[in-house]
């Protein structure tokens, strides 16, 4: 059946407007009209500049090399997120990518480690993960993977510039036919008939008409919310931060190759390093700390000389009730906003990206498509909310915003995954969540959860097994990890950006 709807016209452009654009002209072929209205004159938020794995096949997909876009982006490659501070002042652990160690027969790796850890052992779990190990030497090389060799466990993500990511994306789709248009939307104009999106119009006058709308607008959904009135859910009760403040500051050495995300007195601080500098932010409570008091932290805790002053996000987070409807659907932070926690937010326009072409309307929008996807975006929403809540809920610290942190109530499908933990270990992922047992199991112990017990066949190895499985496990990982160059010198060696003029620092 060929379709009747060819006319799509993207609202915003950012990191979501030309991941979009891009998609569609990589997959949906010329028969489409693919029109990005974009304004110079509204700023981007563009603190997205830390990814998960899954960002690899977003660019895979569209036949982008690594080093070319690591290159383009000012990018640098992340096997993790380190949090200092979480559970407690001077601790902390890794949200390691890949592996950690080995499942044996039907039981995961990690019940051989607690059986290991309950009867005294001192191994860490992290000994046994090599992106980890890699990353406290600041190593970094791609996994080689060899055909009869144990598989790497390495698994890695980016950091880089949103910004530049966004206009590499954008030539990539004007040449391959995306329209982009200069200008303002000051108004939309609904079909009177069945309420769906016709036509945007312009400051300049004019008018574009479209048959699907993608609104990439922001907080504000320009079309999903102020046209559509889609409502939004708010989840404050669970996830209280409300504001953020964001400053680029100078690259120190050694370049890592991890975000940092530090917990504070009523939020936390993100540290993400670029090639030309290094990417700041203070995520916090208004109702626990004054924003004074919040940029002073901030700035005090840079590594290099900030680049200009910080800006500052003011955030509700949730999600639209319908991130589709109608005729528009809506991506980024007009669909919604988790915090940056987790490294989640370009992941969830990827995500919408894949499940709008897989529900792709024909002639005319389906309400049943319309509603499966909304139900497969409530998940992915729902779902990674759970895991960053989980950070917030399972703390030991001291201070007003912690012990509300602490206390609040949680989802219930988020305290089943903690009660399912604290039992005997184990954890089950559901309908292909984002995080996997590994990211749920790293973070659960990281911050503080203990199992009462483990699978009991984790007992049928001796002792001089289960030492002998656990060595082996280790050695390899310490393997992986030791073959890996360091990170600035892979870069520099294959990947290095051109020079690219900063802001004047600070005083």
């Amino acid at each position: 059946m060929e379709s009747a709807l060819k006319q799509i016209v993207i609202v915003g452009g950012g990191t979501a407007g030309w991941m979009a654009a891009a998609a569609f002209a990589r997959f949906l072929g010329p028969g489409y009209s693919i029109h990005v209205i974009e304004s110079d004159e509204i700023g981007t938020v563009g603190v997205g500049e830390a990814t998960i794995p899954a960002i690899q096949l977003f660019n895979q997909s569209l036949g982008i090399d690594e080093k070319e876009f690591v290159r383009a982006t000012q990018g640098s490659f992340k096997l993790g997120i380190e949090f200092v501070d979480w559970h407690d002042p001077g601790h902390r652990y890794i949200h390691a990518f890949g592996a950690v160690g080995r499942p044996l027969g039907l039981v995961p790796f990690h019940h051989y480690w607690l059986r290991h850890h309950q009867q005294g052992g001192s191994s860490s779990l992290w000994d046994y993960a090599p992106t980890a190990l890699a990353a406290a030497q600041n190593r970094f090389t791609p996994p080689q993977e060899k055909p009869g060799a144990l598989p790497s466990g390495v698994a890695h993500a980016y950091h880089f510039d949103a910004g530049l990511y966004a206009g590499f994306l954008r030539r990539y789709s004007e040449a391959r036919g995306v329209v982009r248009t200069e200008g303002k939307i000051v108004g939309t104009e609904l079909n009177c008939q069945n309420g769906h999106i016709d036509a945007v119009t312009l400051a300049s006058g004019a008018k574009i008409s479209g048959d699907l709308f993608i609104d990439c607008s922001g907080f504000r959904g320009l079309l999903i919310e102020e046209a559509l009135n889609s409502g939004y859910e708010d989840w404050s009760e669970y996830l209280p931060c409300n504001r953020a403040l964001a400053v680029p500051c100078a690259s120190v050495t050694p370049l890592t190759p991890y975000t940092r995300s530090t917990a504070r007195e009523a939020g936390w601080q993100w540290r993400i390093p670029l090639q030309h500098r290094t990417g700041n932010g203070h995520v916090y409570c208004s109702d626990f700390i004054s924003d004074a008091q919040a940029t002073d932290i901030l700035m005090q805790n840079l590594d290099g000389a900030p680049f200009g002053e910080p800006r500052q996000l003011r955030f509700v987070t949730g999600k639209r009730k319908q991130i589709w409807k109608k005729n528009c659907v809506a991506l980024g932070l007009a669909s919604g906003f988790l915090e940056p926690l987790e490294s989640t937010s370009i992941h969830l326009i990827q995500a919408a990206i894949a499940k709008l072409l897989n529900f792709f309307p024909s002639d005319h929008p389906d309400q049943a498509d319309i509603d499966a996807f909304n139900a497969q975006m409530d998940f992915e929403f729902h779902s990674i909310r759970d895991f960053i809540i989980l950070h917030y809920k399972a703390n030991n610290r001291d201070g007003a915003f912690w012990k509300h942190c602490r206390e609040m109530d949680v989802p219930e499908s988020l305290a089943a995954k903690m009660e399912l933990f604290q039992a005997n270990g184990r954890i089950v992922r559901h309908n292909d969540e984002l995080f996997t047992e590994l990211g749920w199991l790293q973070v659960m112990w990281g911050q503080g959860l203990r199992p009462r017990g483990y699978h009991p066949l984790a007992d049928q190895l001796t002792p001089a097994q289960l030492d002998e499985f656990l060595n082996v496990a280790h050695k390899h990982a310490a393997f992986v990890a030791n073959q890996m160059a360091p990170h600035q010198d892979y870069i520099t060696a294959q990947c290095a950006a051109p020079p690219l003029e900063m802001k004047k620092a600070l005083p």
